[in-house]
């Protein structure tokens, strides 16, 4: 398995918001994203980035809704 991308705060806020799901609130520093039924979480701090763990749920999240999306033929 490839290694996952380093990604920023801001860079997972704008594939999340590029992959249509939408900003539900925030809670501290944590920030909460939706896209039907799937709920991310992403930990907003401009000085680190997000943990693997914690990019590898939002590209699997990502990659569940772009699926979900195509219409069965």
């Amino acid at each position: 398995m490839p290694k996952l991308p380093r990604l920023t705060a801001s860079e997972a806020e704008a594939l999340l918001l590029r992959s249509s799901f939408v900003w539900l609130r925030s809670k501290g520093s944590h920030r909460i994203y939706a896209e039907g039924r799937r709920r991310v979480v992403v930990p907003f701090r401009s000085s680190a980035t997000p943990h693997p763990k914690t990019v590898k749920e939002l590209l699997e999240a990502i990659e569940e809704a772009s699926i979900e999306r195509i219409p069965p033929e």
